[in-house]
């Protein structure tokens, strides 16, 4: 039972009398102070009696903390004033600062819940270390509601063109003041936003049902899902055809994922999932529209996912550092390797350090420890050394960054395969992809349509890369044997990488550490701009196997095996290397399952009317 509906009983152990509320909606009433022994007939209950105290006491409520038994239940909350905990800073400019809230407030209300559901107080704390103002207090979000009624009288205005500012001020002159009206203008317009993004054009709803029953029609393995709301419009959308079901099975072990592409007028955010094919290619593996971006949302999302593609978690996932993401990636894909946009996080530089004094040395710094450290040793000697340097010990972000440093760090993440991307470019490709069909104004009756054309855009040129590998061949730059033996059995775009390995060998210099147990110290000379410095890198080499490892992990991270590899191989007479080291995915001698689908596209030439008058 909602808050709303339900109502207060309570008692204090100081008296035997059984005080009884009924109905207790109105937020202008006036309730006693919370005492310890209060007993409440539902969690629901006591919030309400909090929250109308805090209201005429001049303070805002939070729930603060709560525990649960081991059956879930929750046995134990706290609920604070809103002004509980300690201001945390987030920019880094203090010259600048931002109003904060916070001051560490200590005014509480702990209680006990039963199994019955009830629920009684057993600690209070009253005073608190700021100003109360009781007739402020509207201005607390725990204060500020929209009624069921109100929400619709902004719905239909704003269908009817009414902006929300005319609407409001009608509400405030009908209330009577702007103190009568329980919310703020700022809490009208976050509505009527969300309430756009759930409502579709004329026609598109049925459009977009109409799509997916034609093409489920045309081919089971279509896979689709809508999630409604309470008033059956239409919240989230998912699907995937035949052959993203297909491709996910030999490609789906990396996947990027996010929604920072707006594909049409109502701000649903495009939501793609990519991996790459044998081509390097970027593939669509299913993809979404959004009406939200919170955890929930996003659970929705990836269970429906994974129910299309059976269940099949993939081991690897690269999203930006979107918190509600995150959380959801935790609950549905439990044991996927989840890793951070390196790009979007470096991007972040300027915004968070531009205020230091030594500013440019710091990026350059910063830069020099994440890429060139080669171990987490070495990164971790570095990283304090950086900090100690610059007197950056207290800088929230950066250590923020170095708490989840296993998700961005290349050394931390290198040892899994990530089909060689290091950012969410593949998903940042496949949105530019789509530009050329769709654009801000696009409908999303419109954007079903477009999109088959954007599909059938992306088959046909996979079909030429095969193509083009299978009827020509790529020379090669060199006499090794080695080079010969990819240019037989990788892609055009594979092998062309496995050449420019070959081609910076000529800057690696091999020196022998030990014979007999294969231990190898290249070192490699790099160029970067005007200037140049070398990197030295441990291989190990095993004779009666031919098996190679290096420390910079290109092969375990991208799949292709690295120049120092090849020198060290290439030195030991070694003419072709063992099968570990080619990798199925790049090869372009193996018939791909997904060329053998045939996907139907809801186009005008398949109708019955197209074929009869072809016919005659």
């Amino acid at each position: 039972m909602s808050l709303e509906e339900e109502g207060i009983c309570f008692h204090s152990d100081a008296s035997d009398e059984d005080i009884s509320r009924e109905n207790t909606t109105d937020l202008n009433e006036i309730v006693s102070t919370p005492k310890i022994g209060m007993n409440f007939d539902s969690l629901d209950a006591l919030f309400l009696h909090y929250k109308i105290y805090g209201r005429q006491e001049g303070f805002g409520v939070k729930k603060k903390t709560s525990r649960k038994s081991l059956n879930g239940k929750i046995t134990f909350v706290c609920f604070s004033c809103s002004r509980a905990r300690k201001s945390q800073p987030t920019k880094q400019n203090f010259l600048i600062p931002n109003p904060q809230m916070k001051t560490d407030c200590k005014a509480r209300i702990n209680a006990t819940l039963f199994e019955d559901g009830k629920c009684k107080i057993n600690y209070v704390v009253l005073e608190h270390n700021h100003c109360l103002s009781p007739h402020r207090s509207r201005f607390y979000t725990c204060n500020r509601e929209i009624s069921i009624g109100v929400q619709r009288r902004l719905e239909l205005n704003d269908r009817a063109g009414v902006s929300v500012a005319k609407k409001f001020q009608t509400l405030v002159v009908e209330a009577g003041g702007h103190d009568k009206v329980p919310f703020l203008e700022k809490d009208c317009r976050n509505f009527v936003d969300k309430a756009r993004r759930l409502r579709l054009g004329i026609g598109d709803a049925k459009a977009i049902h109409d799509y997916f029953m034609s093409m489920q029609a045309k081919n089971s393995s279509f896979f689709y899902m809508m999630d409604l709301d309470d008033d059956g419009r239409i919240k989230n959308v998912f699907w995937a055809n035949s052959r993203s079901r297909a491709l996910y099975e030999e490609f789906g072990d990396v996947v990027t994922f996010d929604t920072t592409y707006m594909t049409n007028k109502y701000d649903l955010p495009f939501a793609p999932f990519v991996g790459v094919n044998h081509h390097r290619h970027y593939i669509l593996l299913g993809c979404g529209l959004l009406s939200n971006e919170d955890t929930n949302t996003f659970i929705w999302l990836f269970k429906t996912w994974l129910t299309c593609m059976n269940e099949c978690a993939p081991i690897a996932i690269i999203t930006d550092q979107d918190k509600a993401m995150k959380k959801a990636i935790e609950v549905v894909f439990p044991e996927t390797r989840h890793r951070w946009c390196l790009w979007h996080i470096l991007k972040k530089i300027p915004e968070k350090l531009r205020g230091y004094k030594f500013y440019e040395q710091i990026k350059n710094v910063l830069k020099n420890v994440v890429y060139d450290s080669l171990t987490k040793e070495e990164f971790e000697e570095k990283w304090g050394d950086f900090l100690n340097e610059f007197n950056l010990l207290e800088n929230v972000w950066l250590n923020d960054l170095y708490e989840e440093r296993h998700r961005w760090v290349p050394t931390f993440v290198i040892d899994t395969f990530w089909a060689g991307m290091s950012t969410t470019q593949r998903s940042e490709s496949m949105n530019s992809f789509f530009d050329d069909y769709v654009n801000s104004k696009t409908s999303l009756k419109q954007f079903v349509e477009q999109y088959d054309l954007a599909l059938r855009n992306k088959v046909e040129k996979e079909n030429l890369a095969n193509f083009q590998s299978f009827s020509t061949e790529i020379l090669c730059v060199t006499h090794f044997e080695i080079e010969k033996q990819f240019q037989m059995i990788y892609t055009h775009s594979k092998f062309k990488e496995l050449q420019h390995e070959l081609t910076r060998k000529l800057y690696c210099n091999v020196s022998c550490k030990g014979e007999k147990d294969g231990a190898y110290y290249v070192t490699e000379t790099l160029f970067i701009g005007d200037k140049q410095k070398e990197m030295g890198y441990n291989v190990q080499f095993n004779n009666e196997t031919c098996e190679v490892k290096c420390a910079c992990r290109l092969f375990e991270f991208k799949g292709i095996i690295c120049r120092h590899a090849l020198s060290v191989l290439i030195r030991e007479h070694v003419k072709s290397v063992p099968e570990k080291y080619i990798v199925p995915r790049w090869r372009k001698d193996i018939k791909q399952c997904h060329t053998r689908i045939k996907v139907n596209y809801n186009e005008w030439s398949g109708s019955f009317e197209t074929q009869r008058y072809d016919r005659l």
